[in-house]
């Protein structure tokens, strides 16, 4: 490729009631601190172009192709509970849509471009750390298996951003099978225009979820596929130990991809009080509060929705309620299923039994504060003979023995659990050393982390510790949204 890709501008002229034109501010000194050469080849797009001056201007949103539409998307949400109906993309653009190897529809969309009309007095801009937190967190989802929004380059800006002291600035280049969010729902549906809601849920029908426009109520089946998508992607989150941190309504996609990885992090010692995020002062969005919490904001959908799923008020509450109840089913037979796997039990295994065996493991995991992900992995190598790396982990001994004797009762396959249990996750003290020497313009940390978490679930020599939970003296941990 010598000259940038094509880019569709669907969202801008399906719905130009919720874009608003816009243009990346120009970067003094681009520079490419990290590329997804692997992703750029799924988009079609050539990685060594875009190494060059021409791709790299095109990363930034500063040389675009012909007939591209930059856009700022509008939205709204809750936030910490609280409705605020117009949101929108205070410092991010969608540059246009593009046609992956696979033949789906993907945005390509930069993160701290510049303020744009609903930048909210923000300065619309992002620091190097928070970019390319988002670009390892997002990767390591994606190998892990998640459905997530991916990253595919973070730019620095050459200038500095203004936080608590002057950091380095940078955009990130992300991707998504689309930027739909229940908040757009909540936007379309705050400004009384019945036209615009119909419109937008028939983009999504047709971009996301396009069995649905077949079903005789295609609205009720669009809200029942979404319910479904992010109750997988609670579950999954649940099983590997993931915090998002900040669940407001703006945040969670229509087509179930993690989105915004903003005060993330990984749960380490089990707790399903855990937070991480230093504006989540009450608990609202902890690790054990999460499948609650989608539930809320699948409900602010549903509120949304009511005007297309039916005429009569009351039917449309009972149908939406209705087809809630997939929420539960469906997250029960994702954790159900992956907690099998982690703990390597046939399919045959009664709930009767795998049930208890689950709860009573998450209360001694608790009890003796456990680090989550490396304790499967020990227990990988229980079931071939070696106890003691998770037995040590605990301080009732004789209540994880009796607990233990039950699991090898079932028969506990151990090649199941290796591809089921990461070795390396992004460990929250690797990657603020990862973020704070990039930071500091040394990119070699990054790219170590990166090979790990990338390819996490096959242990390799001399990665010892990117499999090990964080020193004593590292503390607690706090993250922060980057704004």
């Amino acid at each position: 490729m010598s000259a940038a890709p094509t880019l569709q501008d669907r969202f801008f002229r399906e719905l130009p009631e919720m874009a608003v034109r816009w243009q990346a501010e120009p970067l003094p000194e681009p520079r490419l601190l990290v590329l997804n050469e692997r992703l750029a080849g799924d988009l079609g797009l050539d990685a060594a172009w875009l190494q060059g001056p021409d791709g790299l201007r095109f990363l930034a949103g500063n040389a675009l192709p012909r007939g591209a539409s930059p856009v700022a998307q509008a939205y709204a949400g809750h936030q910490f509970g609280g409705f605020v109906p117009q949101l929108g993309d205070g410092r991010a653009l969608l540059l246009g849509e593009v046609v992956d190897s696979q033949g789906r529809t993907r945005d390509i969309h930069l993160k701290g471009s510049g303020p744009t009309p609903f930048a909210r007095g923000g300065d619309g801009l992002a620091a190097v750390g928070p970019m390319l937190r988002e670009y390892i967190v997002s990767e390591a989802m994606h190998a892990l298996g998640v459905a997530t929004t991916r990253s595919l380059a973070v730019v620095g800006t050459g200038r500095e951003v203004q936080r608590e002291t002057p950091l380095p600035g940078a955009v990130l280049v992300r991707v998504a099978t689309s930027h739909l969010r229940v908040g757009s729902f909540q936007y379309a549906a705050v400004a009384g225009d019945s036209g615009l809601l119909r419109r937008l849920a028939d983009h999504a029908i047709a971009r996301h979820y396009p069995a649905a426009a077949e079903a005789d109520n295609p609205y009720l089946a669009f809200y029942e596929a979404v319910v479904a998508a992010q109750a997988s992607l609670m579950a999954q989150w649940m099983l590997i130990g993931f915090v998002h941190g900040v669940m407001n309504t703006d945040n969670m996609t229509i087509s179930g991809e993690t989105i915004d990885y903003g005060p993330c992090a990984f749960m380490e010692s089990y707790d399903p009080d855990t937070v991480f995020s230093s504006i989540d002062f009450w608990g609202r969005y902890a690790y054990g509060n999460q499948p609650l919490i989608a539930g809320w904001n699948l409900a602010r959908f549903a509120e949304a929705l009511l005007p297309l799923l039916s005429d009569d008020a009351g039917r449309a509450v009972a149908l939406a309620e209705a087809a809630f109840g997939v929420f539960q089913s469906r997250y029960d037979e994702v954790w159900s299923s992956g907690m099998r796997a982690k703990l390597g039990l046939p399919a045959d295994a009664g709930e009767g039994a795998v049930t208890p065996l689950i709860d009573d493991l998450l209360r001694l995991l608790k009890e003796s504060r456990v680090d989550y992900s490396s304790f499967f992995r020990h227990l990988g190598r229980a079931a071939r003979g070696d106890a003691e790396p998770a037995r040590g982990l605990f301080i009732d001994l004789a209540g994880f023995d009796e607990w233990m004797s039950r699991w090898r009762a079932l028969g506990p396959d151990a090649g199941v659990m290796d591809r089921a249990n990461p070795v390396y996750i992004p460990r929250n003290h690797l990657v603020e050393e990862a973020l704070a020497a990039a930071t500091s313009g040394d990119l070699a940390p990054l790219g170590r982390l990166l090979d790990a978490v990338t390819a996490p679930y096959d242990e390799r020599p001399g990665l010892q510790r990117y499999a090990s939970p964080a020193p004593d003296d590292f503390g607690a941990y706090r993250t922060f949204c980057g704004t």
